[in-house]
């Protein structure tokens, strides 16, 4: 049992709430640790030593939040395996994802801001006045449980790079790798009350952050509910919000595409992380008459994503994080059964070979409505749904057939010909030929998918207020 149930306030390991929150491990479906159940009490003293914190923060220099950075970094690098063991037991997260993402990701996201700070900070002049940037406030940073540390350093390092102070609120589903994170913060050396960290139920800690009168900006990662619910909290005091929410993203492969090497990595997209990836291709939009070719693809590779432990180095697809979490998948998959959807493979039978875990079979759809629920939904589990089309108009349609705008992709053999379709799709990203993820671009979405951009110089900006100085 790892017991974490210890706050971070204000520079300390601190006790709080005497209630505590079971923490599971879904492949054995064990308790492996408890949190902290915290209340509204704890989240005040937290946004507290924030805001006590701030003035002295935002008056630090550049290269001392960049020092600072950097030794966070060191001491994240030094517990990168830790931290993947960590994820691979409360997430599920299979190891070779678990160490090449989960771990590693942060690290990029935070030596990204390190660089920023050590350019020239942007001012410039308009007329007779000098623009500036000033840092934004205090933050309240409500995180999800699929990527633990990668979704609160995206948030944190820049938050602490423009120089405002930080609350974070972890997910109490999987938490454990976020208190190493907080360990490396402590050893690290930021003063008291920079960066904190609260823990407990949303509707409890998250609203009471949403609705403190101390936090001046809001920066939310989660379901389109949860953001919902946000927004419409923090709008009752106008503050800053950033929502990134969830995706139902198209996988479009034109009719000159290399279909083999476009379906392989499609399905090995839309499977990462057992599908609870807000960014994952689950709709693989192909061409009529190749129709039945990219299905009998699809079926030999999701068939190699066998589920396993999660601690094998040879597993491909670990469970689901939850138990809830199997269930709403597993309701999907029976929707599009009744949908009339064909089940190519998959399906709702648990593994045979795993006699417990919240497991659910890599799971292919064909002939898919593209209105049908299991087209529409953020299904956030191991579920493809291959949709034909009939000519690059109507794959463009299907494509913006969706109240989601995250990301994508396109396959074609002329590059000219896909960037011009990319253009078209209303996503926040998209990637052309599997183009690689590129952690200093903006990242955030259209429509349901969010509000305002992570990562990079625009991701910076989310924690910094503009001001005009007249000369």
């Amino acid at each position: 049992m790892i017991d974490r149930t210890a706050m971070y306030i204000d520079g300390t390991w601190t006790s709080g709430s005497t209630d505590t929150i079971p923490v599971e491990n879904p492949a054995t479906e064990e308790v492996i640790g408890a949190v902290a159940d915290g209340t509204a009490a704890d989240a005040d003293r937290a946004v507290c030593a924030a805001r006590n914190a701030f003035p002295g923060w935002a008056a630090t220099s550049r290269a001392e939040r960049a020092r600072l950075l950097s030794r966070l970094s060191e001491g994240l690098e030094k517990r990168a395996t830790e931290i993947a063991e960590t994820i691979a037991a409360d997430v599920g997260t299979p190891m070779r994802i678990a160490s090449r993402i989960q771990a590693a990701l942060p690290l990029t996201d935070i030596r990204s801001y390190i660089d920023l700070l050590g350019e020239q900070a942007h001012e410039e002049t308009i007329g007779n006045s000098l623009i500036v940037r000033e840092p934004a406030g205090v933050v309240a940073a409500i995180t999800p449980w699929n990527y633990p540390l990668h979704q609160i350093a995206c948030k944190i390092a820049p938050a602490l790079a423009a120089g405002c102070t930080v609350v974070v609120k972890p997910s109490e589903v999987a938490p454990m790798a976020v208190y190493l994170l907080f360990d490396a913060i402590h050893e690290a050396g930021f003063p008291p009350g920079v960066v904190n960290l609260i823990s407990g139920y949303g509707p409890v800690i998250g609203e009471a952050l949403v609705t403190h009168p101390e936090v001046d900006v809001v920066s939310f990662t989660g379901s389109v509910r949860g953001g919902a619910r946000v927004a419409e909290l923090a709008s009752r005091s106008i503050k800053r919000v950033t929502l990134e929410l969830g995706g139902k993203s198209a996988n479009v492969i034109l009719d000159d595409a290399d279909i083999a090497t476009a379906v392989k990595v499609g399905v090995s997209n839309a499977f990462l992380n057992a599908g609870q990836t807000c960014t994952a291709w689950t709709r693989m939009l192909v061409p009529a008459d190749r129709h039945e070719e990219a299905v009998e693809l699809a079926k030999a590779a999701a068939e190699g994503f066998s589920p396993g432990d999660p601690l094998d180095p040879e597993t491909k697809l670990g469970p689901l994080v939850s138990r809830n979490q199997r269930d709403q998948v597993l309701d999907f998959i029976k929707k599009g059964i009744d949908g009339g959807a064909r089940l190519v493979t998959g399906g709702l039978a648990a593994p045979d070979e795993l006699g417990r875990g919240y497991f659910v079979r890599p799971t292919v759809f064909a002939d898919v409505d593209p209105d049908s629920v299991i087209a529409q939904e953020e299904i956030f589990g191991p579920v493809l749904s291959i949709i034909p089309y009939k000519d690059e108009t109507e794959a463009l349609a299907i494509a913006n057939n969706s109240s989601f705008g995250l990301h994508g992709a396109v396959w074609s053999a002329d590059r000219v010909r896909a960037l011009a379709f990319a253009r078209q799709v209303r996503t926040g990203q998209i990637d052309i030929n599997g183009g690689a993820f590129n952690p200093l671009a903006p990242f955030g979405g259209y429509k349901k998918s969010g509000v305002g951009r992570e990562l990079g110089r625009l991701g910076l900006d989310e924690f910094l207020e503009t001001k005009s100085i007249q000369l």
